[in-house]
């Protein structure tokens, strides 16, 4: 079931080119979510089930992800989410609503990113808690897989400024370009000196066919799933390109009013 107004907030996303897949989260507890678009492909749960709140932005829903909760697509079945090699680009745009947690980790909302097995391309975060950084949105890129030399963890993310509230929707993405990195909140660039835009040259980790899964809500540390995102998840979109500025304050008006 779909309101009017949640079918042309989607409608703003579905005709934006260079679209990959996108959920609406407009699916029951024990339904795979299934993209629209190029490649509808399919999320399932992977620690119990993920209830769906009534309150959406697409639709009268979303899924409703509590603290340990995540979901995932096997590497195998999603090949167009690969995006790798010196020239590859990418967007990923998320549709949030945080909820009230105790947990003061990092939050991966989505993207391919297995830090157990340094199999690291990209991924969109919150709280990533780097380079004096807390609550803000996150863009982890990563050339090598592993940790940045000279780090223990990879280091390598545009880092807004404004912390990102827990008492409204909004729209958080980051896009890749080959040459930089740019989080934003809102549809705006969320600038902070040297972290965002952040310069990151060399393009996107190829893990092969032994890469990362594509996750949602976590993403594999130290031998099983961390990082988790806590909150309402109203919509998600990847990208196979880097999404301009306007084209973001755009999707932003068109989505959350």
């Amino acid at each position: 079931m779909h309101t009017a107004a949640g079918q042309a907030r989607a409608q703003a996303v579905l005709d934006r080119p260079g679209l990959i897949s996108f959920w609406d989260f407009q699916e029951g507890a024990g339904e795979e979510r299934v993209a629209q678009g190029p490649h509808p492909y399919r999320l399932r749960e992977m620690a119990g089930l993920v209830e769906r709140a009534e309150e959406g932005v697409f639709g009268p829903y979303a899924a409703d992800i509590t603290f340990g909760k995540w979901l995932c697509i096997p590497r195998a079945a999603c090949p167009a989410l690969d995006l790798h090699g010196p020239d590859a680009q990418v967007t990923v745009a998320a549709w949030v609503r945080r909820g009230e947690s105790a947990y003061q980790g990092c939050e991966a909302i989505a993207g391919l990113w297995d830090e157990s097995r340094s199999m690291r391309q990209y991924c969109l975060f919150l709280n990533l808690r780097i380079w004096n950084s807390a609550e803000q949105v996150c863009g982890h890129v990563s050339s090598v897989g592993g940790p940045t030399p000279g780090h223990l963890w990879c280091m390598d993310a545009a880092i807004g400024q404004t912390p990102v509230s827990r008492d409204a929707w909004h729209f958080v993405a980051f896009t890749y370009d080959g040459k930089e990195a740019r989080a934003y909140l809102d549809g705006r660039l969320d600038e902070r000196e040297t972290y965002n835009p952040y310069r990151y040259e060399g393009g996107l980790f190829d893990g092969g066919e032994a890469g990362a899964d594509f996750t949602v809500g976590a993403v594999d540390r130290s031998g099983e799933p961390g990082n988790f995102y806590t909150g309402l998840l109203g919509g998600l979109a990847v990208f196979g390109r880097a999404l301009s500025a306007e084209e973001l304050r755009d999707l932003a008006a068109a989505t959350l009013g």
